[in-house]
C-alpha cells in the first residue's frame, strides 16, 4: 500500500500532470485534430505559466504553512522529535552534502531547539526518524551521524528507524512519549497532516515548523520561477497526503 501510494501520488504532481496536457497536445498534432491539440497546448502553457508565477504558488502553500506559527519561545519538554526526510550516503562527501536540503534544515532546527533545552535540562533527548529508502543506511542514522558532527552527545539521541511515513513515525514516537507533550520539527507545509496524524494516535506534540517556503522574493527573476514550482509541488504532496489521510481515517 506504501509502495502504491507513492507511486500514485508521483503523477498527481506538477510536472507530470502538465507533462501529461502537452503529451495530449502532441497527440493531437500528430492525428491532425488541431483544434483538440490547441486545447491542449494552451492547457498546457497556462498550467505551467500558472502554478510558476510567485502570487499564486505562495497562495497555494500558504495554508498549510500558517497552519502552525513559528515556535519562538521553547517551553519545558523531555523530547524533540525531528521528522525524516532525504539523503544520499556517499563516502566522499561531508555528511551535510550528504543531507538532502530539507532534512538539514529540519535536523539543524531540532539541534536548536535540543540545545536550547539542554541548558535548562540535561535529560532531555532528541529523536530522529527515517528509514532506509534506496539507500544503504536508515535516514535515522544519517541524521544522528550530523547531530553528532554538531556536538550532541551519542546518548542524548534516539534513532526510530522502523516508520516508513508520518503515521508510523506517530506510532513509535508514542511508545517512547505515551502522552507526555514533546516539540515536533518538520517542515512548515508538512505541519498540519503531521500535527493531525499525531493526535489521532493520541499524543500531545508541540509544533515547531521550520523550511518556509511560502515567502515573497522582490527579486525580479523570483516572479516566473522553477522555484515557484517547487513550492506547488510540496503543497500538492501535502494536499494529496490530507486527503490520503482522511479517506483512511487516519486523521
Amino acid at each position: 500500500m506504501f509502495v502504491f501510494k507513492k507511486i500514485v501520488s508521483a503523477f498527481l504532481l506538477p510536472i507530470p500532470i502538465g507533462l501529461f496536457l502537452l503529451f495530449l497536445a502532441l497527440y493531437f498534432l500528430l492525428t491532425h485534430s488541431h483544434t483538440k491539440a490547441k486545447v491542449f497546448l494552451s492547457l498546457g502553457f497556462l498550467w505551467f505559466a500558472l502554478l510558476s508565477f510567485q502570487p499564486i504558488s505562495n497562495a497555494i502553500i500558504n495554508p498549510l504553512e500558517n497552519s502552525h506559527k513559528a515556535l519562538l519561545n521553547i517551553p519545558k519538554v523531555e523530547y524533540v522529535l525531528v521528522l525524516g526526510s532525504g539523503h544520499n550516503t556517499n563516502k566522499n562527501l561531508s555528511i551535510t552534502s550528504q543531507m538532502s536540503s530539507v532534512a538539514s534544515v529540519r535536523i539543524n532546527e531540532g539541534i536548536r531547539v535540543f540545545k536550547i533545552l539542554e541548558k535548562k535540562d540535561e535529560n532531555v533527548k532528541i529523536v530522529f526518524s527515517g528509514y532506509k529508502g534506496f539507500d544503504k543506511n536508515y535516514h535515522s542514522f544519517m541524521a544522528s551521524k550530523l547531530a553528532l558532527s554538531l556536538g550532541v552527545k551519542k546518548e542524548k539521541i534516539i534513532k526510530l528507524e522502523k516508520p516508513v511515513d508520518t503515521r508510523q513515525e506517530a506510532i513509535e514516537m508514542k511508545k517512547i512519549v505515551g502522552n507526555k507533550p514533546f516539540i515536533l520539527v518538520t517542515s512548515a507545509s508538512h505541519m498540519k497532516r503531521s500535527i493531525l496524524l499525531f493526535k489521532k494516535q493520541g499524543l500531545n506534540p508541540i509544533a515547531a515548523p521550520t523550511y518556509h517556503l511560502g515567502h515573497e522574493s522582490k527579486d525580479y527573476s523570483s516572479i516566473f520561477s522553477s522555484e515557484n514550482l517547487y513550492k506547488v509541488k510540496v503543497a500538492f504532496h501535502e494536499y494529496l497526503g490530507l486527503i490520503w489521510s482522511y479517506l483512511r481515517g487516519y486523521i
